[in-house]
């Protein structure tokens, strides 16, 4: 049977899709962009990868006729201010070209919308399920509040707060309610669910057994780790100080920031449990889902991480657009040296960033991490996914991979910072030398300011990098 996976780079479509090939599905990932696709798995010989923007009406002809079953996975919290046009124009035009094929079934995962007033990010939430559940297909919306697992934006989130602040002064919305679960309880019934026809035309919520506050989540957490922390919560804090208390201590961007806040002013706890007890599941405990993502962060099995979503930085293009390159209009900072040991040089350059640094003054890179945050940048926070391996489209602390071939000797960064233009870091080993190279494109007259007022720092810092890498 084929299965149609919408949102196949995203943090719960990389997990779903190996349980479905392993399954014998044939599996179609609609992706926006080929070069950010990346599996190798069981398999792989019945999976098929199209692109498709969902945008785009004219882009879903490429949807075969012949799929059997769909699952509607994307979701957003872009920085665009019209997400919520956007994600209902995505979802209007999936519901009538799938419609058309002899799909069966859809399943699409939404949040927990059982307030009376809900956040601008549930309400869309909302709208895309009424939508899809206009098609001609039996359709299934699992809702689910927060989500506990490696990488996931919840965990990293609670990970910041908690690991960095002894003290906590904390706005209102900690003692909010809501019902956690574990990802590989997320993974298992929408795996599950499908062509179940006890969950045809029905909306479930789906939650881990634990009803807690935010403030006991993270006081849990803490616990876990061996942590003493103190929060204390005020009542003072407005929304926008809460966005900003968030986005300054955690990984996430301030629009995303604002989007988290408004939500968890809203409780997110499950009707019931019915959707358990037809798939005969019991969902793990909060603290359970947190030792098993803390297994996964210390075997480095992180399958997917929201931070290498384009949400987490500035992207609202394919990364395709930016691989090549430019030339002309631009500042080009170009060094090369001799290699003493080609393989130590290239696993020095794939392990670049996160914990690892920039093998040269990191404290000027972590400066400049903090001078982004302050202008409203992504700064340093992110770091990376997994320490040795790198994909296209994988964030590493400011910089968006656009290009990684170990076999080609070759990556290509692309960066996320705030700037007056466009930036790229380049390596390359050629001929035994390892060519690194710094292009900038300005934009306007604060592009060039901005380019000479730190081009004397380039003199020791890539050279000092280019050195450190070669040695």
């Amino acid at each position: 049977m084929k299965i149609l996976l919408t949102g196949a780079t995203g943090y719960i479509g990389k997990r779903l899709l190996p349980l479905l090939l392993a399954a014998e599905y044939q599996v179609i990932c609609c992706v926006r962009d080929k070069n950010r696709f990346h599996y190798q798995g069981v398999n792989s010989r019945n999976l098929e990868v199209i692109e498709i923007d969902f945008l785009k009406k004219e882009s879903l002809n490429k949807i075969p006729l012949n799929i059997d079953g769909a699952y509607y996975l994307m979701h957003s919290m872009s920085t665009q201010t019209d997400y919520k046009d956007l994600e209902l124009l995505s979802a209007k035009n999936f519901k009538e070209k799938i419609s058309e094929t002899n799909v069966r079934h859809v399943i699409y995962l939404s949040g927990i919308v059982n307030e009376k007033s809900l956040s601008v990010h549930l309400s869309s939430r909302k709208a895309v399920e009424d939508e899809l559940s206009k098609g001609n297909y039996s359709f299934t919306a699992l809702r689910a509040g927060i989500i506990i697992g490696s990488g996931s934006a919840s965990f990293e989130i609670i990970r910041d707060l908690v690991e960095k602040l002894p003290i906590m002064i904390t706005p209102k919305w900690l003692n909010t309610k809501c019902q956690p679960i574990g990802i590989a309880d997320v993974i298992n019934i929408l795996f599950r669910s499908l062509f179940n026809e006890k969950t045809y035309n029905k909306d479930f919520d789906i939650g881990g057994p634990d009803i807690l506050s935010y403030k006991d989540m993270l006081l849990k957490f803490a616990k876990i780790r061996g942590l003493k922390r103190k929060i204390f919560v005020v009542p003072i804090m407005t929304p926008r100080l809460s966005s900003y208390w968030l986005y300054f201590v955690t990984s996430t961007s301030y629009k995303l920031a604002i989007a988290l806040v408004e939500s968890m002013k809203v409780e997110v706890i499950c009707r019931n449990n019915s959707i358990n007890n037809i798939l005969e599941i019991n969902p793990l405990t909060y603290e359970a889902a947190l030792k098993n993502a803390f297994t996964k962060i210390e075997t480095n099995e992180i399958i997917s991480s929201w931070k290498d979503s384009l949400i987490s930085g500035r992207f609202d293009v394919n990364i395709s657009e930016y691989i090549h390159v430019p030339i002309f209009g631009c500042f080009i900072d170009k060094r090369m040296m001799q290699i003493n040991n080609t393989e130590k040089t290239l696993d020095r350059i794939w392990k670049i960033g996160g914990e690892c640094g920039w093998y040269y003054a990191d404290f000027l890179w972590q400066l400049r991490g903090f001078i982004d945050k302050l202008a409203g940048g992504v700064g340093l926070r992110r770091g990376r996914s997994n320490p040795t391996s790198i994909n296209t489209g994988d964030s590493i602390d400011f910089w968006r991979v656009l290009y990684a071939d170990k076999a080609e000797k070759r990556l290509l960064l692309f960066a996320e910072m705030k700037l007056p233009g466009d930036a790229w870091l380049e390596f390359i080993i050629k001929d035994n030398y390892l060519i690194q190279t710094a292009t900038f494109r300005p934009k306007g007259l604060w592009g060039r300011l901005y380019w000479f007022s730190v081009y004397p720092f380039h003199g020791f810092i890539f050279h000092g990098m280019l050195k450190n890498l070669t040695k």
